[in-house]
């Protein structure tokens, strides 16, 4: 009975914990893209409100005539997506014979790969220029997107190794029984179970990949093949004033990549290793 009696408050802070989670994730998009619609007057307001009181698309017209936005974010989607689907090709193979076999040598493994996390972009910046110059591929969309995939491999293959611990061994065992191949047990038993883990694996390495600033800004020297996030701070003037209207349209388009790919692909993550068991 006092397990029942506090279950509802209980649950309360749960929900009151999350929404206060929310609200502080979405202040900063809200107030973005209150300010993309703000014209010049109202941004220079010593009263800032939150909903523009003459909204605009006039910010969005001079970032465009500003910048070459479409040409960045060209850029960015081509290497935001060949990273993801590169990414995720090397990771998924490498975690299945990783979960599966385990060992001193995989659990060492496993631990390197959580620590390599935690090292600083500065720290690797130099020798891997160098190694990029050496291969000619400094100011290159190959090499940053090489960057991309090493950077997000280690991760990746985490994820996945979760997700690959999480299909049950006597699925595919009960699948040899009955007479299926190694081959055809990975591809009609243990692939569909992990569609959410790869779907996943690979949004993170997208947006990874589609919001990286500092590489892209040490590799690519040439306008022409810099990425949206790089072209960004274009808007910034020589004393560091930032033209805050374009910026934040520009920044408001920027985002909205993420957020769509994460809409279109949000029921197939949360579908869950259980939701593909029953199913199949």
């Amino acid at each position: 009975m006092s397990a029942l009696r506090t279950s509802g408050p209980a649950r309360a802070g749960q929900y009151l914990a999350l929404l206060a989670y929310l609200v502080f994730l979405a202040f900063p998009f809200l107030w973005l893209v209150s300010t993309a619609f703000k014209p010049a007057p109202e941004l220079a307001s010593l009263h800032p409100t939150w909903i523009p009181e003459e909204p605009t698309l006039a910010n969005f017209r001079q970032a465009f005539d500003e910048q070459p936005l479409l040409r960045a974010a060209g850029n960015s989607l081509v290497a935001a997506v060949a990273a993801a689907v590169i990414a995720v090709l090397i990771a998924t193979p490498l975690a299945y014979v990783t979960a599966r076999h385990r060992g001193r040598l995989t659990s060492a493994a496993t631990g390197w790969v959580v620590v390599s996390q935690a090292f600083p972009f500065v720290l690797v910046i130099i020798p891997l220029f160098l190694i990029l110059k050496n291969l000619h591929l400094v100011n290159s969309g190959f090499g940053l997107v090489l960057v991309y995939v090493v950077w997000s491999l280690p991760f990746a293959l985490w994820m996945l190794m979760g997700y690959v611990r999480a299909v049950p061994a006597e699925l595919e065992e009960a699948a040899a029984v009955d007479g299926a191949g190694r081959l055809r047990t990975l591809v009609s038993v243990t692939a569909p179970l992990l569609a959410p883990g790869i779907v996943a694996t690979a949004l993170f390495a997208f947006v990874t990949a589609w919001n990286e600033f500092f590489f892209a800004l040490v590799l690519l020297k040439t306008p022409e093949k810099q990425t949206l996030p790089v072209v960004l701070t274009h808007f910034l003037g020589a004393e560091g004033v930032a033209d805050l209207g374009p910026l934040a349209a520009a920044a408001f388009l920027a985002t909205l990549p993420s957020l769509v790919v994460f809409a279109l692909l949000q029921r197939r993550i949360s579908g869950g290793m259980l939701a593909g068991a029953v199913k199949s």
